[in-house]
């Protein structure tokens, strides 16, 4: 593989990371406000995207006496993963 096309890629994984840890703060934040609707369009889509990545880290750590704390583990995890590819990206070129 030459190292143009693993650069493409290094890049296109990197920005999917920044923009899919975009959605899963938006997300998080709309946990706050109990009156979403998670049913209508733009947030069923918004759930539908980001809560099998939370899943996961919802397994592992399970909701606490009302105060679900996997999120923070799940944000640790995507900019680990999100550095790690721009590391990756950065020994590429």
């Amino acid at each position: 593989m030459s190292s143009s096309l693993l650069g493409l890629l290094t890049e296109t994984l990197s920005t999917f990371l920044q923009i899919y840890f975009v959605l899963l703060i938006v997300r998080i934040l709309l946990t706050w406000f109990p009156n979403v609707d998670w049913f209508n369009p733009p947030f069923s889509i918004l759930s539908q995207l980001t809560d099998p990545y939370l899943n996961i880290f919802r397994s592992i750590i399970p909701p606490l006496g009302g105060l679900d704390l996997s999120p923070i583990l799940a944000i640790f995890a995507l900019q680990f993963l999100s550095q790690a590819v721009t590391g990756l990206g950065a020994m590429v070129y």
